[in-house]
């Protein structure tokens, strides 16, 4: 194989060599999936694992562990699929994961991967497709044909659409090899059988298709020969139709049993490799099916093989791995020597674009064009392959010469056929684009370069820029020319774009003359570029080499713009420029100038020189805040009709202490009137910081008093200095401002309230409402009456207490009444005030003075007014205790006056008045005090019963914190509820809650002698059921002696509830005769069998009785006493067959059949039960009554008859066996009874029955 073959022909690696033993590359233990990996199962020994060759690096090849019947790689990527038995699982060995699995029905014969994503399955009746993506099951495809049966499969493939596929199986009938193949197309659900040993999809052109056409390849060697077919499958609508192809195969004579094993396809170059068992190779054209190679590439057998790029590679028996390709080099040269195929070469070579029928093509194209073909001539020219013909030279042949009516020009028909496969080079895109722009078809060449099917260039953009500069501006950015791109930027307005593009294509242009032509042009284009250019790093352009070429321009405002931006990091070394900045715009544009002042973006300017400038602009604030010589800031600073007074106060901030006072005086000095308001709030709003006396001191300095009282009114509200308030209170009483006076001694809380009453009193007021105040305030009200009433200023007093406060009224009285005033006085001024004050102080007041008669007459006015204050009534209560008039009628009539005030005013005078009070104000713990100390035991008794309140009575009763018990008290406490309060009751509540108090404390003793006085005795609740019930248990479990009697007395007690209580305590004879009394029998004979013990009671109670269910409960209990007849009896008197079990058993145990007779008679009757009936039989049997027996079986029954014959028989009991088996015809059962009777005879003639 020399140098001019048609294939590349390469040994990629021998397997061995990677130290894999021979004996493990087969076509059982090996595949080959893709050009990437080889998969190989080992077996050393007892050791099983899969060797992975990665073709690409066989460096890279790793072994894994792994057992399974087989294993397959994906085409692409590191994922196994292994087949264990039907189980079916695939992994992803980089991320060692778990992909996907299954379990098959059926065993996979073969399996391939036919994407990277889908595995082909072939079971022994059907073909499957199984995805690795999502969660889906395998998917059956098609059922296998007849064809293949016995076959053993070797190859599945699928077109690229998945809607075609063959499945392919060989087999050796006589010793041939036979290949069968079914071909299935999924649109039709149809197969067909075709004899073929290997197959192949591809796709190839047509000479004038719109598209590719899909084509089957299949070969097969059969015993009438051997043959390549290729058919068109899925026919486009619009291409030609292709027809078959079937050609000879050659085999070589020393190959007689050599067969195809393996066909791939090589797209590019549309042929097919075709390889057989002995190690050939085949190449074919598609389109033709012509030959093109053969030969052997392997001297073994070649049993495995896979698509390689545009050619295939394949494994042999000894493991060598090896690929074979089209030489695009030799092809050509190859076909036109060896096989003469000349318009193969010209058509391979055009559609690969292959060397070797250069010359081939220059003389058809000469011989087109001598023959005035020159459309043909043109589209060969276009498809010529590597352009060879695409020359100036041929375009200037073709654009002379004229086309035929109706047709297209030849140097049209030759852009058009280059456009329809692919792009133009720059010499045809420059040719095309000159007679497209000159017919105003513009949008074509847009269309074109969108399409990448032109060749940009220079010369290109040039001819495309008279008619659209950015249609020029994207093919001089497709063609590199940056000069040129960064002048239709310009030219466009596109500045942006000019410093992204340079820096990308590395292009320095002079930065300065650009910027003075884009200057020229716009001068805000120009400010954005000069931004973009600055902002570089490093910069492209200086600051000042920009702000020089504005100025030369006259472009302040671009200027301003530029340098805001510019500036904006506010860095020192800017400093100059931002002067500049400064003065430009305070000398042309003072509002842009005071904008930027006003924002504080820069701080590195001449401050000095800019402030002068300022306020020569008449920004004085600016210049304000630029100054730091006082002198300075004190001559501008008195202009306050231009300056902003809020900002003006909020600048004293920013200066010291004794600046912003001398200021402020300055201020004052230079116009009061026109200043004063804004030194008034400056010094406000710094009073704290500046200090309130230094600021009084310069309104007093100056005169100025307006001021400072303004000043004071301001901080006066906010001030905690008590100097500062009173400084105030002296400045309002100075300029007649009395209201203001009264609003800060009622409203402020920091002034020294002595020191303000005094210099009131000092100051003599026309008006003393500011000096009632204080007084009010601070609780001088002695002092202010003292005043007042001394100084003949009665009327004020009356101001006071009617206008200002009446809630002080009582403190006045009190100071009245210890200055002797008269009563009339004082009366008269209680009765004109307001009933705004506390009536219980003003009683404690008139009180303390033991003067309190003195409001009898008013407190009984008021009481009458319908008054409602507490005080009222508790002054009225005590005036009538006092007085002894008719207190008890006032006690027990009036709700108003607090019951424990009045009660402990009472205890000491009348103890009776004091329990009056108490309980009506329901005053629990003060009363039971009172009645215990004061031995008031009925009253406490009565009141506790009436009260209804169990935590009441438990203090009573049992005592608490506040309450210790005290025996004596209690036991005289329990006396009086027994023997008065309680018998008194006529509320069910009351008796009930009683009790249950008695019952809370534990005093059972005591509650009986309660219940007894309640219940034994005529009362309203003799006949409680409750109270009833309550006796009794109580004396159940603490007199169980009187038990009895209360039974005996009492009749309205629930009886068995009692009675359940009395068994369980002992009590049985109570509960016997509770349950005699009332009559509930069964429960009495219930007592006296299962707790007296005593039957024989029982029985006599029974025979009293004469009730079915007392018989009933008696022969239970008789029965468990193995009293059996008794029991029987007691049955029978009762009628009760219910416990039929129970008896049978007892009496059969005990041979009671006699008596057991009688009770199974009395149960048939009552219970229809086939062992009632069989008992009866044996029991007849038992006791040989053998004419009852024969009747009962002559008669209806439901007895086991069978059953008893046989227990008849085991007992020894044979003529009642013999009538029973006779009765069932058991004949066999019969003879053998018989026989034991001596009847032998009898027996004989049984045995023939």
């Amino acid at each position: 194989m020399g140098d001019q073959l048609p294939i590349t022909f390469q040994e990629y690696i021998k397997l061995p060599e990677l130290g894999i033993d021979v004996s493990n590359i087969s076509f059982n233990t090996l595949t080959l999936q893709s050009d990437k990996f080889i998969c190989i199962r080992e077996k050393t020994g007892a050791k099983e694992q899969v060797c992975i060759v990665d073709l690409e690096d066989t460096s890279k090849t790793f072994r894994r562990p792994i057992t399974a019947d087989s294993a397959i790689m994906n085409p692409e990527n590191k994922i196994i699929a292994l087949k264990a038995g039907r189980n079916l699982q695939v992994f992803n060995l980089e991320m060692k994961a778990k992909v996907k699995s299954c379990t098959m029905t059926d065993d996979v014969q073969f399996w391939r991967w036919i994407t990277p994503f889908d595995i082909a399955l072939v079971t022994e009746t059907s073909v499957l497709h199984w995805s690795i993506e999502g969660t889906s099951s395998p998917v059956k495809q098609f059922d296998r044909h007849a064809n293949l049966n016995g076959t053993q499969i070797i190859g599945y493939t699928t077109n690229a659409k998945m809607n075609w596929m063959a499945l392919i199986g060989i087999s050796a009938p006589q010793g041939r090899i036979v290949g069968s193949m079914q071909l299935y197309n999924k649109d039709r659900g149809a197969s067909q059988p075709i004899e073929a040993h290997a197959a192949e999809f591809s796709e190839i052109r047509l000479e004038g298709a719109a598209q590719p056409t899909q084509v089957f390849a299949f070969a097969s060697r059969g015993a009438n020969g051997s043959k390549m077919h290729v058919v068109e499958i899925d026919h486009v609508e619009g291409n030609p139709v292709f027809q078959k192809r079937s050609v000879e195969m050659m085999f070589p004579a020393e190959a007689v049993n050599d067969f195809p094993v393996s066909m791939q396809a090589g797209p590019k170059y549309e042929v097919v490799y075709m390889v057989t068992k002995f190690g050939f190779i085949h190449v074919y054209d598609l389109e033709t099916g012509a030959c093109i190679f053969t030969n052997r590439i392997s001297g073994d057998t070649v049993f495995v093989t896979a698509r390689h790029e545009n050619g295939i590679i394949a494994v042999n028996r000894k493991g060598q791995v090896l690929s074979v390709c089209v030489n695009e080099d030799t092809v050509i040269p190859y076909i036109l020597q060896n096989t003469g195929n000349v318009e193969l070469a010209f058509r391979m070579a055009s559609r690969a674009n292959l060397p070797g029928a250069d010359q081939l093509y220059v003389q058809r194209f000469q011989q087109l064009m001598g023959q005035n073909q020159f459309n043909e001539a043109a589209k060969m020219a276009a498809n010529s392959p590597r352009g060879m013909l695409r020359t100036e030279n041929t375009i200037n042949q073709l654009k002379h010469l004229q086309s035929a009516p109706g047709q297209l020009s030849p140097i049209l028909q030759y852009f058009a056929t280059i456009l329809e496969k692919g792009e133009l080079n720059r010499h045809e895109s420059i040719e095309l684009a000159r007679p497209v722009l000159a017919s105003n078809r513009k949008a074509l060449l847009e269309k074109w370069l969108k399409e990448d099917k032109l060749e940009c260039s220079e010369e290109l953009g040039d001819i495309v820029h008279p008619h659209d500069a950015t249609l020029a501006l994207s093919v001089y950015l497709r063609a590199n020319v940056p000069a040129k791109v960064v002048l239709c930027f310009a030219q466009s307005g596109q500045f942006d774009k000019i410093v992204l593009y340079c820096k990308k294509v590395g292009f320095t242009p002079e930065w300065v003359q650009l910027l003075v032509q884009i200057a020229r042009v716009d001068g805000d284009k120009a400010c954005d570029f000069a931004l973009s250019l600055v902002k570089e790093d490093p910069p492209l352009i200086t600051a000042d080499q920009v702000v020089g070429v504005f100025s030369s321009q006259n472009l302040v405002q671009q200027t301003t713009r530029f340098l805001l931006d510019a500036l904006k990091d506010n860095r020192e070394s800017d400093a100059q420029l931002q002067t500049k900045l400064l003065e430009l715009n305070l000398l042309n544009a003072p509002q842009v100038a005071d904008a930027i002042l006003g924002n504080g973006m820069f701080s590195h300017f001449d401050r000095a020189y800019i402030a002068q400038l300022a306020e020569k602009a008449g920004l004085y604030q600016r210049a304000l805040e630029l100054y730091d010589n006082l002198d300075d800031i004190k001559r501008v600073a008195v202009h306050t009709e231009v300056l902003d007074g809020e900002w003006l106060i909020g600048y004293f901030g920013n200066l010291s202490v004794g600046d912003s006072l001398a200021v402020l005086r300055q201020m004052l000095e230079h116009n009061r009137a026109q200043n004063m308001q804004v030194v008034v709030q400056a010094a406000t709003k710094y009073s704290d910081l500046l200090g309130a006396q230094n600021i009084i001191e310069i309104f007093e300095d100056l005169q100025c008093n307006e001021g400072l009282y303004y000043y004071l009114g301001a901080v006066v509200n906010v001030t905690e200095d008590p100097a500062v308030v009173f400084k105030y209170i002296q400045a309002a009483v100075a300029t007649g401002q009395i209201k203001e006076v009264e609003r800060v001694v009622r409203d402020n809380n920091h002034y020294d309230a002595e020191k303000v009453k005094n210099y009131l009193k000092e100051a003599a007021l026309p008006d003393q409402l500011p000096l009632i105040i204080v007084c009010d305030r601070y609780d001088y009200v002695h002092d202010l009456v003292l005043y007042l009433y001394s100084n003949g200023m009665a009327k004020y007093i009356e101001v006071y207490v009617q206008q200002v406060n009446p809630g002080r009224l009582p403190q006045v009285v009190g100071a009245l009444l210890d200055v002797d005033c008269d009563e009339s006085i004082v009366k008269s001024l209680i009765s004109a005030t307001p009933a705004q004050f506390s009536i219980a102080d003003l009683v404690s007041e008139v009180e303390k003075r033991n003067r309190l008669k003195t409001l009898h007459r008013w407190l009984e006015a008021k009481a009458s007014e319908g008054a409602q204050d507490t005080g009222l009534y508790n002054a009225l209560a005590k005036i009538y205790i006092d007085s002894n008039y008719n207190p008890e009628k006032f006690l027990s009539s009036n709700k108003l006056y607090d019951p424990r005030v009045v009660g402990a005013y009472s205890e000491k005078r009348d103890p009776n008045l004091a329990f009056l009070a108490y309980s009506q104000g329901e005053c629990d713990d003060e009363l039971l005090r009172l009645t215990s100390e004061n031995g008031m035991f009925k009253q406490q008794a009565r009141y506790l019963i009436k009260r209804r309140d169990l935590s009441l009575w438990s203090k009573a009763l049992s005592g608490d914190d506040q309450h210790a018990l005290n025996p004596s008290h209690r036991r005289q406490l329990v006396d009086q509820v027994v023997s008065y309060a309680l018998p008194e009751a006529e509320d069910p509540e009351e008796v009930s809650v009683c009790v249950k108090a008695f019952m809370a404390a534990n005093l059972p003793q005591e509650l009986i002698e309660l219940l007894e006085r309640i219940i034994l005795e005529p009362t309203p609740f003799s006949n409680n059921n409750n109270l009833q019930n309550l006796l009794i248990l109580t004396a159940v479990k603490v007199e169980p002696t009187r038990v009895a009697d209360y039974i005996g007395r009492l009749n309205n007690f629930d009886a068995p509830d009692v009675a359940e209580i009395c068994i369980n305590n002992g009590l049985h004879e109570e509960a016997f005769n509770i349950y005699k009394r009332f009559e509930v029998n069964a429960d009495a004979i219930g007592v006296l069998i299962d707790h007296v013990g005593s039957l024989d009671r029982a029985y006599e109670y029974a025979e009293r009785c004469d009730q079915p269910d007392v018989w009933s409960r008696l022969g239970r209990a008789q029965l468990d006493g193995l009293r059996i007849k008794d029991a029987i009896d007691s049955y029978v008197r009762a009628d009760d067959a219910s416990n039929f079990g129970d008896v049978i058993a007892v009496a059969t145990r005990a041979g009671k059949f006699d008596d057991l007779v009688r009770f199974l008679l009395m149960a048939r009757k009552k219970v229809r039960e086939p062992v009632i009936e069989s008992e009866l039989l044996f029991a007849y049997a038992k006791t040989e009554r053998l004419t009852d027996l024969e009747d009962m079986l002559h008669g209806p029954n439901i007895a086991q008859v069978q059953k008893v014959g046989d227990r008849c028989y085991d007992e020894g009991l044979f003529e009642a066996a013999r009538l029973l088996f006779q009765s069932v015809s058991n004949w066999a059962r019969l003879a053998s009874t018989l026989v034991r009777l001596g009847d032998y005879q009898a027996a004989v003639d049984c045995g023939r029955k």
